[in-house]
């Protein structure tokens, strides 16, 4: 399965969205190869099992931000979206696997459940490497400073590297 879904595609897919990591309807309905509309309407006759902390609907704002970050927006007749999308957190996703029931679904989850997974080791190995940073700085005097501040930099993701270098 991984070779049909490369990796970065998911975890390109996954958005940090009221401090949620979360993926789109639209591209969860691509990874399973399904319209967007017959995975909402799974997901409305089992709305039960999608409580808020699961999925939830972007506002106006968060949507046009979004679609100004993106381009998500498509151009021509009936390309437009008429609800707002909906967003799955990672429980939302795995839940999506039993409402779709089919073997792609199930396939497709365990790979966005590994992404996700990856994605917290990453943060929390960034974060462990942000504290053991800042021990080390404390024990050594202003000559290694540049030396600190460059490794931060590297640190940063890359669009910000290049904003703080300018």
């Amino acid at each position: 399965m991984s070779n049909i879904i490369p990796a970065e595609v998911i975890e390109r897919s996954i958005l940090l969205i009221r401090g949620q990591k979360v993926m789109l309807d639209s591209d969860l309905a691509d990874l399973y190869q399904v319209s967007i509309r017959r995975l909402n309407e799974q997901v409305r006759r089992n709305i039960k099992r999608f409580p808020a902390d699961f999925m939830f609907q972007l506002s106006e704002e968060e949507y046009d931000s979004l679609r100004s970050q993106i381009a998500t927006l498509k151009t021509g007749r009936g390309k437009h979206r008429k609800y707002l999308p909906l967003v799955f957190t990672e429980q939302g996703v795995a839940m999506l696997s039993g409402v779709l029931n089919s073997d792609r679904a199930i396939n497709v989850n365990i790979e966005v459940m590994r992404a996700f997974v990856r994605l917290r080791e990453i943060l929390s190995s960034h974060k462990d490497l942000v504290r053991k940073l800042e021990e080390l700085e404390g024990k050594y005097d202003e000559q290694f400073k540049v030396v600190f501040e460059a490794i931060r930099r590297l640190m940063l993701p890359q669009q910000l590297r290049r904003k703080s270098v300018h």
